[in-house]
């Protein structure tokens, strides 16, 4: 199954290192970024996911729930999780998926073949509360996530989900948006944007970030 941007993320009941998830009912009414792992004790994953319980704070600000997975099982994932907590100097406070069956690998294509044909390349899934998958970034085994880049997505995601912007190249939270081409009314431009805007070209108009 190939999942692609807006597609319903798919449901499942798979057992991990806190009991049985129901991902939908995990993640309720709010965000969720679902990401794997080749195998439980490796070194890039041990530093990712001591990455992603020092941003417990991040996450939480931006109504997101992080999941983990990898193809070990539960006890295997408890023994490597006291080795994270133990070396990342922190405490894992998200589930890790135990998917020695390859159910939920398989549901969100993240066995690539060619790359290996047991575990799972480094793929990760922003979901949104509609259940619709927002963003999907694969990364090799040998290359670790940048967390910075996924909570920066998440803020452009939140963003422009509820004002007529988007972001452009290297945008930060807090800097300049985009008015959509869409958008030409003057009188809604100035109501949308009472913090006025620049037009750079009368396609490429530049204004503060609306929720700023």
């Amino acid at each position: 199954m190939t999942l692609r941007l807006g597609d319903i993320a798919p449901d499942f009941e798979q057992d991990s290192s806190i009991g049985t998830i129901k991902f939908h009912e995990y993640l309720g009414d709010g965000w969720g970024v679902l990401f794997s792992h080749p195998a439980d004790y490796t070194p890039v994953c041990t530093t990712e996911l001591g990455l992603t319980a020092k941003l417990k704070g991040e996450f939480e600000k931006r109504n997101v729930k992080a999941i983990a997975l990898s193809v070990d099982d539960a006890e295997s994932h408890k023994g490597w999780i006291n080795d994270i907590n133990e070396t990342q100097n922190t405490t894992v406070n998200f589930p890790i998926l135990a998917d020695g069956d390859r159910k939920v690998s398989q549901l969100y294509d993240m066995i690539h073949p060619n790359a290996s044909e047991t575990v799972t390349v480094r793929s990760l899934f922003v979901i949104d509360p509609k259940k619709k998958v927002r963003l999907i970034i694969t990364y090799p085994a040998s290359t670790g996530r940048n967390f910075d880049e996924i909570l920066r997505v998440i803020d452009s995601l939140q963003l422009t989900d509820n004002y007529s912007v988007a972001t452009p190249g290297n945008w930060k939270d807090g800097e300049d948006v985009v008015i959509v081409p869409s958008l030409k009314d003057e009188a809604v431009l100035k109501e949308k944007f009472p913090k006025g805007y620049k037009a750079v070209r009368p396609y490429l108009r530049l204004t503060p970030q609306p929720n700023k």
